[in-house]
């Protein structure tokens, strides 16, 4: 399969790299300097020149839509299918733009190393073919799950797909407490990072629950139930939480053009 990739950045070049061996590998995007290994530039997108079956993959900004938006529809002529990662894009803004062969995906930043999962919805022009060449376009990526209902995704958004950064910011609370009770800076920070590395490997080793694991390390009476305590009081880590998974979801509908909708 030919496979047009619009936007080359640390995503896109993570998935470019997972498919240089099985797939003609095309790619549009004026600022990149160096291309995948195996990739070909493409300087415009009506210059695209491959016979046979097409994919395009949009990985801008979707700041960038609009602009590209009307250099996409000779495409749709073609009757390729259209995969995107951008986010608040809708399924209906993306068919205008490339036909009705559309997946809508939400990917996160763990992809870049094949660690990531990806949340996708289809529009009406897809079957199941389609949808199982998605599923390997994705594979490099890490784990694909598919939704019913496009609005999921706002939600998906907000949990999976920023939620490598609600990670990161607590690590760095971690480490900025560490340092604040008396540890040095550095050793705060290679304690509290390597602590949210190992965490997340026997998470994803240990077939126990989220809350077993929890209860694994935490005795009653003990160290961890001490400073869990003020986590859980008035359920002050739920509200926050939830909170956080609020403030997003109702951005990417406001990207999206949607409000509250």
């Amino acid at each position: 399969m030919n496979v047009l990739l619009v936007g080359c950045g640390r995503m896109g070049s993570a998935m470019a790299r997972g498919w240089q061996d099985q797939h003609r590998v095309l790619v549009f995007d004026p600022m990149l300097d160096r291309l995948p290994v195996g990739a070909e530039r493409i300087d415009a997108l009506d210059a695209v020149d491959a016979e046979g079956d097409l994919a395009v993959v949009l990985a801008v900004k979707p700041q960038k839509f609009e602009a590209i938006a009307g250099d996409l529809r000779p495409l749709a002529d073609r009757g390729v299918l259209g995969v995107s990662i951008m986010a608040g894009i809708t399924l209906g803004a993306l068919g205008e733009a490339i036909g009705p062969r559309v997946v809508r995906a939400m990917p996160n930043t763990p992809a870049a190393i094949g660690k990531g999962i990806t949340a996708a919805v289809a529009g009406q022009g897809i079957g199941a073919n389609d949808r199982a060449t998605v599923d390997a376009l994705l594979a490099p990526t890490g784990d694909v799950v598919w939704l019913d209902d496009e609005a999921q995704i706002d939600v998906v958004t907000a949990v999976s797909g920023s939620g490598p950064a609600y990670f990161f910011r607590f690590t760095e609370a971690l480490a900025k407490a560490g340092g604040d009770a008396g540890l040095p800076t550095a050793l705060s920070i290679q304690l509290a990072r390597a602590t949210f590395v190992g965490a997340a490997a026997l998470a994803d080793a240990d077939s126990a629950t989220l809350a077993q694991l929890r209860q694994q390390v935490t005795s009653p009476g003990g160290t961890t139930a001490a400073g869990l305590a003020p986590m859980d009081a008035d359920d002050a880590m739920d509200r926050l939480v939830g909170k956080a998974v609020a403030a997003a979801a109702t951005r990417s509908r406001d990207l999206a053009g949607r409000g509250g909708a």
